[in-house]
């Protein structure tokens, strides 16, 4: 495979139950195939849009010594902002090429989980960033939940299998800064090392121009370009051990760009969606047989994050 399929919500969203199905069938193959879709017909629109990559290139371009303040100890960067460098891929010592910032989730009243994740963070010298950041965290929340919906259809699963697992789950949307590169890098960093994500999906919005490649089937790196009105949506690695691998987990990396572009500055912003820490990550019954043995322990959500926190040294032991 050699380009990334492109897919469509609003089939999934119509009266139309052929159309539906065909959309189930198009994301459930492009998912154990190649574990990327780029997709059509989501709930941001193109105002919302533009309106975010502005507050976070205005947020971005604040001193350092500002962004600074909001960067807050003890919480392995779940909230906030993460200074450049300070995020390595799995197995890697050279931090990634990056700087970035977190909204967390927007627990609802009396939800169980108020108080189990810690508080956004208020940014005042960009007026409307936090403002912004939460409709469109909640626009692709919404588009992540139909997206899940989709998958549990393909999984032989109830329709609305997902819902009470992403219901104020620990997601997080993440505008990220790739700086202008300035000198050699150093001990082969890229921008972002070759990675598998941790979460069920990743949703990314605004990935501009190359530099996203994604490893296919038979080892090639393949650029992974989304149309300006297209989300670019991958599995993540909680959903791969929910399936028994049977949706994949792809690595991908974002490459330096050529030495004539280093002076510009990238910005990408990828919607994590997690599960509530609660939920179980074992193998699918419906996914377990004789030709596909059971290839993972059983774990929840919460305590396979923690490791991987541990892992990407955001969080020590």
């Amino acid at each position: 495979m050699q380009q990334i399929p492109s897919v469509d919500l609003r089939d999934f969203l119509s009266d139309d139950p052929a159309r539906k199905q065909k959309f189930v069938n198009e994301i459930g193959k492009a998912y154990e195939d190649i574990g990327f879709v780029a997709l059509k017909g989501h709930f941001l629109d193109d105002k919302l849009v533009a309106g975010l990559y502005e507050e976070v290139r205005n947020f971005f371009s604040l001193p350092l010594e500002i962004k600074e303040k909001y960067e807050i100890p003890g919480i392995g960067g779940q909230r906030g902002y993460v200074s450049f460098g300070k995020e390595s891929a799995k197995g890697r010592s050279a931090g990634d090429l990056k700087e970035f910032w977190h909204f967390g989730q927007y627990v609802s009243e009396g939800s169980k989980y108020e108080g189990a994740y810690p508080e956004n963070v208020e940014v005042p010298e960009v007026p409307k960033f936090n403002s912004i950041g939460k409709e469109a965290y909640q626009m692709i929340e919404k588009t992540g939940v139909y997206v899940l919906r989709a998958l549990a259809l393909h999984l032989g699963l109830d329709e609305f299998y997902f819902d009470k697992f992403v219901k104020d789950g620990n997601s997080i949307l993440r505008p990220i800064h790739y700086p202008p590169i300035t000198n050699e890098p150093q001990d082969g960093a890229v921008r972002a090392a070759a990675h598998g994500d941790i979460n069920l999906i990743t949703l990314l919005m605004g990935a501009q121009g190359k530099g996203l490649q994604v490893m296919n089937n038979a080892g090639e790196w393949v650029d992974a370009m989304a149309e300006p009105d297209e989300l670019m949506i991958n599995v993540g690695d909680m959903l791969s051990r929910h399936t028994n691998n049977k949706l994949k987990s792809t690595i991908h990396q974002v490459v330096n760009p050529p030495r004539e572009l280093w002076g510009s500055s990238r910005y990408s912003i990828p919607f994590f969606m997690h599960p509530v820490s609660d939920m179980s990550l074992n193998c699918l019954p419906e996914t377990v047989d004789a030709d596909h043995p059971k290839l993972y322990e059983d774990t929840t959500a919460g305590e396979f994050l923690h490791e991987r926190l541990v892992e990407l040294g955001l969080i020590k032991k």
